[in-house]
């Protein structure tokens, strides 16, 4: 008997070690599945009993009114103090703009905290705020407008202009428009800083949002556009909930302090970075701008723990001068998606030991992940739980035809598990799975939706976006639909092309899309180039470094070098444009390349263009 009790000490010692080199990933997963199981049972109490992130907020300035909530620039506000201006902001709107539960207000701002301010306040008036990305202007400004129905619109002094622009179509369309500033002098806009001042701050009494539930929208937040006008994707309070709860799931503490200079329009910077922010009851330090040069002071200065990036931000801070106490912070957590392999190798080697957790979601999708133990290049991982509870699919997909590839029964095709196979991602729309699309936008709402995917008369969002899953389960992101294209029968991953060019030395940036070509099919590959500061382009040099890493269908045949590349507000590139484009040396002022065959990338000329239009140069 001392021998069995010997023998089953030893295997339960040795167990834990089993499992781990099985999965050395187990404790992230455990530390996962307990975390969600919580959050399921939070929502679960909130269907009986509803309150909104506003109650939380709420419940924040009862238990710490003191707690410091928002610092921006040299000024800092606690959540009491917040409370306090949000009030004042939902006082004045009520009694000036007469706003009341249901209506829908734009909200026309850069990084502030009158931003957060008017976003509070509006909800305690059971109010919706529109999210208008701040760059935008003219038509689709008017635009925005017309699909959220918004009353009223309240812009940043610094914005006057671009409405002024939009004033007569605003006035025609009935909307009444404020402008955070002591004065007006245009007829048509109203002052509304004095209002706000004059105003008291009494809280006010939540039956004016008595009838808000999860189901109600809380807010718009628009899609960036990057092909045609923006569309504004409807959030309700349940997808707030679930979105802020990402900084939980992430390991958050409510001694963490969070470093904003997302735009707030956005969901990254809004509901992932405030919201979470909110729900954690942690400090926020507000910037109005991403700044590289300004980043780490702005982190030690703060005590920065936490923070969020989006797109190239992280290689932007790699890109900066090397510095002795680079690694001088007390950063050890960032939350963010787009993040390149190499950068993110890079990034942990120069800035230190900080956990970098890649996410995958859209604003409108009914489905994300989340890489939560830090596997290098994946965007998530799979979880039996999550799959339980919202069932996603990789399903073949043809770049050419840009559809679902249907079997002979006319149902989609599963791609095979665990072997790495790319797909198209698509998540099943369900009672748990909702998916609300966009307002007023019946059309593309309706574009988002397959229908008969595996079964008669299923229904699923279509993602957009080519993932693959290895056989660890980790998800990575490949392309978006549109980028990658077919060239000589083959897919060309724009991704995958772009890592590449970006490990030759004198490139910064590059941007790769697909170019159509008089007498082909398919489309050819393109650059658009940014080279480093006190660099030359070296045309020998990227030849020699395309051809030994890619094959020949995906190496760029044109190259175009720019001082800046093109991206939309948050840090997305463009690429539709540039694609239209071409590479009509007539038409473009920038430098062009031309790959002949063998020989490398050689200036393109009209002789080039004239000798590939008329099929007598061989591609």
């Amino acid at each position: 008997s001392t021998m069995i009790a010997y023998i089953l000490f030893t295997v339960l010692a040795i167990l834990p070690l089993f499992i781990y080199l099985r999965n050395p990933y187990v404790l992230g997963d455990l530390r996962y599945t307990v975390t969600v199981i919580r959050i399921g049972i939070r929502m679960s109490k909130m269907k009986k009993n509803f309150s909104s992130l506003l109650d939380c907020f709420l419940d924040r300035v009862e238990k710490h009114p003191e707690k410091t909530f928002l610092i921006f620039e040299e000024s800092s506000y606690t959540y009491s103090q917040a409370d306090r201006e949000s009030n004042k902001v939902a006082r004045a709107l009520s009694m000036h703009a007469q706003l009341k539960e249901g209506d829908t207000v734009a909200v026309f701002l850069g990084n502030e905290p009158h931003f957060v301010w008017l976003w509070l306040g509006l909800a305690k008036l059971g109010c919706v705020a529109a999210l208008l990305n701040s760059n935008i202007r003219s038509k689709s400004l008017v635009h925005c407008f017309s699909c959220c129905e918004a009353k009223v619109l309240i812009a940043g002094v610094d914005l006057q202009g671009a409405v002024e622009e939009v004033l007569p179509a605003l006035r025609e369309q009935g909307i009444r428009v404020f402008i955070l500033s002591d004065r007006s002098d245009v007829e048509g806009i109203e002052s509304l800083s004095d209002k706000i001042e004059w105003t008291c701050d009494e809280p006010l009494s939540p039956e004016l949002r008595a009838n808000v539930s999860l189901k109600t929208p809380a807010v718009y937040i628009y899609t960036s556009g990057t092909t045609g006008l923006p569309k504004a994707a409807v959030v309700n309070h349940e997808r707030v909930w679930m979105s802020a709860f990402l900084l939980t799931i992430i390991g958050v503490h409510s001694s963490d302090v969070l470093y904003l200079y997302l735009p707030l329009y956005h969901s990254s910077g809004f509901l992932m970075g405030l919201c979470g922010a909110i729900e954690r009851g942690i400090t926020v330090v507000l910037r109005q701008k991403f700044s590289a040069s300004n980043f780490w002071n702005d982190c030690r200065k703060h005590n920065v723990t936490v923070i969020q990036y989006i797109g190239e931000i992280m290689r932007y801070l790699c890109n900066t001068p090397k510095k002795d106490n680079e690694k001088d912070h007390k950063v050890r957590l960032a939350l963010g998606n787009g993040i390149r392999p190499d950068t993110w190798v890079d990034f942990l080697q120069r800035f230190g030991n900080v956990r970098i957790c890649e996410c995958y979601g859209a604003t409108e999708s009914n489905i994300g992940f989340i890489n939560d133990v830090g596997k290098v290049g994946a965007v998530g991982r799979e979880h039996l739980l999550y799959k339980m509870s919202c069932p996603y699919a990789l399903i073949r997909y043809d770049t050419e035809k840009e559809e679902p590839v249907r079997n002979s029964r006319g149902f989609c095709i599963e791609v095979p598990k665990g072997k790495g196979e790319t797909g198209l991602l698509v998540g099943k729309i369900g009672q748990r799975t909702p998916f609300y699309g966009y307002a007023k936008n019946k059309q593309q709402t309706e574009k988002k939706k397959l229908r008969d995917v595996f079964v008669q008369g299923d229904l699923y969002f279509n993602s957009g976006d080519l993932l693959r899953i290895d056989e660890e389960g980790f998800v990575y992101f490949q392309d978006r639909i549109g980028d990658t294209f077919r060239w000589k029968g083959e897919n060309v991953a724009t991704t995958e092309v772009t890592d590449h060019l970006l490990t030759v030395d004198f490139i910064e940036e590059a941007n790769v899309y697909g170019v159509k070509v008089p007498g082909h099919e398919g489309r050819i590959g393109m650059a658009a180039l940014k080279l480093k500061e006190n660099t030359d382009f070296d045309g020998a040099a990227v030849y020699e470094h395309v051809k030994n890493f890619l094959p020949s269908y995906a190496r760029p045949h044109f190259l175009r070098i720019q001082d800046a590349v093109a991206v939309t507000g948050t840090y997305k590139q463009l690429k539709a444009k540039l694609a239209e484009e071409g590479f009509d040396p007539t038409v473009i002022q920038d430098p062009l390349f031309f790959l002949e065959n063998g020989k490398g990338y050689v200036p393109m000329t009209q002789e080039i263009l004239a000798a590939i239009t008329e099929g007598t140069l061989k591609l």
